[in-house]
């Protein structure tokens, strides 16, 4: 099979990919406890390009979500489709960057990195042929990204 590996990170990116897996969601006949209810062969196939069969025939997502703080965090996991998730494939710190760009990436964010790179590659080695990532993120101006 060939999978791809979703990875969504800060609150927008949390917020974007949560809309994107009940879509997914949807569109594959799985319902909130991971279940397949579908009613297509259509849905069913390729259903491990975006998840895993774990025990007693529930899909889990591919899914890596981070964020240097809880809220987003809690907000997905107390969703409908929370409790779909791996619980270890949530990472995330205590407190957020306050919009700090330099709080981002020296400090709070310099120390997650290791978690996140950790799930990615756990995520990535349990993919029998893993195709690609997806990567969701919300950028403004105040990222100061090069032009």
């Amino acid at each position: 099979m060939r999978e791809i590996l979703h990875i969504q990170g800060g609150q927008c990116g949390n917020q974007i990919g949560a809309k994107f897996w009940e879509v997914v969601y949807a569109e594959h006949g799985i319902d909130p406890t991971g279940k397949y209810q579908g009613d297509s062969d259509l849905q069913h196939e390729r259903i491990n390009v975006y998840y895993k069969e774990a025990s007693c025939g529930r899909y889990v997502p591919r899914a890596v979500l981070m964020d240097l703080e809880p809220g987003t965090m809690d907000s997905i996991r107390s969703g409908i489709y929370g409790q779909i998730f791996r619980p270890d494939n949530f990472v995330f710190g205590q407190s957020g960057a306050g919009n700090k760009w330099a709080k981002g990436h020296y400090t709070d964010g310099a120390e997650l990195i290791d978690s996140v790179l950790d799930v990615v590659c756990k995520e990535a080695e349990n993919c029998d042929c893993l195709q690609g990532l997806v990567w969701v993120l919300g950028y403004s101006e105040h990222n100061h990204l090069p032009s």
